[in-house]
């Protein structure tokens, strides 16, 4: 038998996996659930980003490209950025990667050492710790409240740092929250933590998500931060290309940018030569559909947080952006008999019993709230939150 490595071993599956093999085992034994779990766009990718990966087919832009990335795609973001956030990098500055999820590893692997500490503000999304355990590194995860809309703030991150803090993840807009740091917020937590020269790992992958006002990049609140922050970002979720695999990181230097590329080089090389050419047309030519299908997110988001305000039961912290809303199931908590995790019981009993998916707040380390998707028709979103209604009253 072939032994399995202690680092290995030391990786939790994501939980998000196991429940959609759930549904999708119901599903083949002919049961109709309402799956609220994808963190994923419901909307096809922008007919032409189809049709540009169509011709690069037909042009055989099928060989090996630089392992960092296409350089039109390289020079697309660099516009991309200094359009959105005033923000200049090089193409050197730019590594495409296998989507954001790689970018993010990637990053990792370039500034932390077996051991260093990497802070991980909770509820987080499920693949952060597990990353940093893969390294080496300590995933140091940083309890936020609810009244402030689970935003790490300086005082939380205060009571975790320690002489070993090497990283610190920001995610923004928020999974499974959807919350959204104002500018003021993000200075404040941004500042404090450059002046303690902790990296700053930005998670922008929802930025286009972003609904009651305007996004801010942590690389443009100054030239500091700027100089102690990588953010990472991609295609999956404002171009609705999840299934494509492109994401990217940008690095405040070039001799940072072309080491995490080194990195990249020695694992999978490049992303796929026909995804980029996509990307490319994603960000060049398909605007209007990304600001679409954020129109239709900010509608379901509207009709959802009316629905817990009419109900007043459960309730929600208000999703400023992202397609998630993170729901407090405690109030029911005394009225079920339940072993191990609340919320992991709580989603797999109203499965079993309404037949409607959610995310258990175990998953993103926050017990007592579930998360649903809106990255799902208005019909669905409204049936699932009546199967939850129903579930309530059941108990």
């Amino acid at each position: 038998m072939i032994p399995i490595s202690e680092k290995a071993k030391n990786v939790t599956p994501a939980i998000t996996l196991q429940l959609g093999a759930m549904v999708k085992q119901m599903k083949a034994e002919g049961q109709k659930i309402t799956n609220l779990t994808l963190g994923e766009p419901d909307f096809n990718t922008p007919q032409k980003a189809k049709q540009r990966a169509i011709d690069a087919i037909e042009n055989n832009i099928t060989r090996y490209d630089l392992a960092s990335g296409n350089m039109e795609l390289k020079k697309a973001i660099a516009e991309k950025m200094k359009k959105d956030h005033d923000l200049t990098y090089t193409p050197e500055q730019i590594v495409v990667a296998n989507g954001a999820k790689q970018a993010l590893l990637n990053s990792m692997l370039t500034c932390i050492n077996p051991g260093d500490e990497v802070l991980i503000p909770t509820p987080c999304w499920v693949s952060y710790p597990e990353m940093a355990k893969l390294i080496g590194a300590v995933p140091v995860f940083v309890e936020t409240k609810k009244e402030n809309s689970f935003k790490m703030t300086v005082e939380d991150a205060k009571k975790y740092i320690t002489d070993k803090t090497r990283m610190a993840i920001i995610t923004n807009p928020n999974n499974p929250t959807g919350a959204v740091f104002s500018k003021d917020e993000l200075m404040a937590l941004c500042d404090y933590l450059t002046k303690k020269d902790i990296v700053i790992l930005s998670d922008e992958i929802y930025e286009k998500m972003c609904y009651d006002f305007d996004f801010v990049s942590a690389a443009s609140l100054s030239q500091e931060i700027f100089e102690n922050t990588i953010v990472v970002n991609g295609l999956s979720k404002s171009g609705a290309m999840t299934g494509w695999r492109v994401g990217y990181c940008c690095a405040p230097t070039v001799e940072l940018g072309k080491t995490i590329g080194s990195i990249q080089s020695n694992t999978t090389a490049h992303a796929c030569t026909i995804s980029q050419q996509a990307a490319i047309s994603v960000l060049k030519e398909c605007e209007e559909d990304t600001k679409m299908m954020a129109e239709q997110y900010k509608k379901r988001r509207d009709m959802i947080v009316d629905y817990f305000e009419k109900w007043g039961l459960l309730d929600i912290v208000k999703p400023q952006g992202a397609f998630y809303a993170f729901i407090n199931i405690e109030p029911l908590k005394d009225k079920i008999k339940f072993e191990g995790s609340y919320s992991a019981f709580f989603c797999k009993d109203i499965l079993e019993k309404q037949k409607v998916a959610f995310v258990p707040g175990s998953g993103f380390y926050k017990e007592d709230y579930i998360r649903l998707s809106y990255a799902a028709s208005e019909q669905e979103i409204m049936e699932g939150l009546n199967k939850l209604k129903a579930y309530a009253k059941s108990l």
